[in-house]
């Protein structure tokens, strides 16, 4: 039951394009499996030229070859028609979204694994959750993996996972350990889609329960921000820092804006150089935590601090009047790349480093 969990869990997305998972399931007598899970950003696809930054890092993923490698990827929210409009604007399908990943993750993991997750946008945010689940329920054993363990491990999760069934649900099923080595986010917003002004609003309250913050089975956490970016409604959801927790934060400010710093440049390929800035340094982080890359990948992704920016007044962010600078500086845990400054750009950061 468990080997086939994830790809029925992955069947019920529609579009089938819009995810992406090598089938590798290993056998019961294998070596260790790193396992990386990526989750994109409303409108972001692996089509020719609609990858993020996210999907730039699946399809450097996918080069590799061999079963110690284990690679899930699903697109955000798509407009298709008109008729699912309601669906992109409201930002629908987050949880289903969360589930099959976990479902994904729980069939594959054994324990002396590897884990990284990376996202972008409200796939950040996904992710951030999904390691959520991890902390405060666990993570299903592969031969507990059925469709109801998922389904019931989302709900203790949602309740909170203090009660006695959900420590009972745990201890029968679950791992007593399973380690993200790193998280990387890309300008992470919340689970809300396009945000529309007044629209977003009436979301909020769904998603409360969403645990978004760094924990004891987290190791790092790395967070690209848009220095650039002044749409309210695009306010970043930030990690603080918490003197109980022992991992590496960095949350480092970069150039541009949110689109900049995802990767979601809508065909602008002049952007591109100033979108591989943050892509390269989570790739970096990511290589020296132990995510296996290609060789030389740093020469396919030419950076330039100078750059033009997609901006914030394209196709949709024109309806986004609100706007203001994002707040820096608040957790010791930021500071602007060096590539920021040489870009020219002043903004003052109380509190907290500037540079590399």
């Amino acid at each position: 039951m468990s080997k086939g969990l994830g790809d029925r869990l992955l069947r019920a997305i529609r579009p089938r394009w819009l995810f992406r998972a090598r089938r590798n399931v290993p056998s019961v007598r294998r070596g260790p499996v790193t396992h990386v899970v990526i989750l994109d950003g409303t409108m972001s696809s692996l089509e020719d030229g609609e990858e993020s930054n996210a999907g730039l890092i699946y399809r450097l993923l996918s080069e590799q070859s061999g079963p110690e490698l284990s690679v899930y990827y699903e697109g955000g929210i798509q407009w298709t028609s008109w008729r699912n409009t309601h669906e992109v604007l409201m930002g629908r399908g987050i949880n289903r979204q969360i589930r099959r990943a976990y479902g994904y993750l729980a069939s594959r993991y054994r324990p002396g694994d590897r884990i990284f997750f990376f996202g972008y946008s409200r796939g950040a945010y996904a992710v951030r959750s999904l390691a959520g689940i991890l902390d405060r329920v666990g993570l299903v054993r592969a031969e507990c993996a059925t469709e109801r363990n998922v389904q019931l491990a989302y709900r203790h999760y949602q309740a909170g996972g203090q009660s006695p069934a959900a420590h009972a649900f745990a201890r029968d099923n679950c791992h007593e350990d399973a380690v993200v080595e790193m998280i990387g986010a890309f300008d992470t917003v919340k689970s809300l889609g396009l945000r529309l002004p007044m629209l977003w609003k009436l979301t909020e309250p769904r998603h409360a329960f969403h645990n978004h913050a760094l924990s004891h089975c987290v190791k790092s956490g790395f967070h690209a921000l848009a220095l650039e970016e002044t749409r309210a409604v695009y306010a970043p959801v930030m990690w603080k820092s918490d003197p109980d927790w022992s991992g590496r934060l960095e949350q480092v400010w970069f150039a541009g804006t949110h689109g900049d710093v995802g990767g979601q440049i809508g065909g602008f390929d002049e952007a591109r150089p100033l979108s591989n800035l943050p892509l390269t340094w989570m790739l970096l982080q990511a290589e020296l935590h132990g995510m296996p890359l290609p060789p030389r990948w740093r020469d396919r992704f030419p950076t330039d601090p100078e750059a033009p920016s997609v901006g914030t007044w394209q196709g949709w962010s024109k309806l986004f009047l609100i706007r203001q600078k994002r707040p820096l500086g608040q957790d010791p845990s930021e500071r602007i790349h060096e590539s920021a400054i040489a870009r020219g750009l002043q903004f003052p950061l109380s509190g907290a480093a500037r540079g590399a």
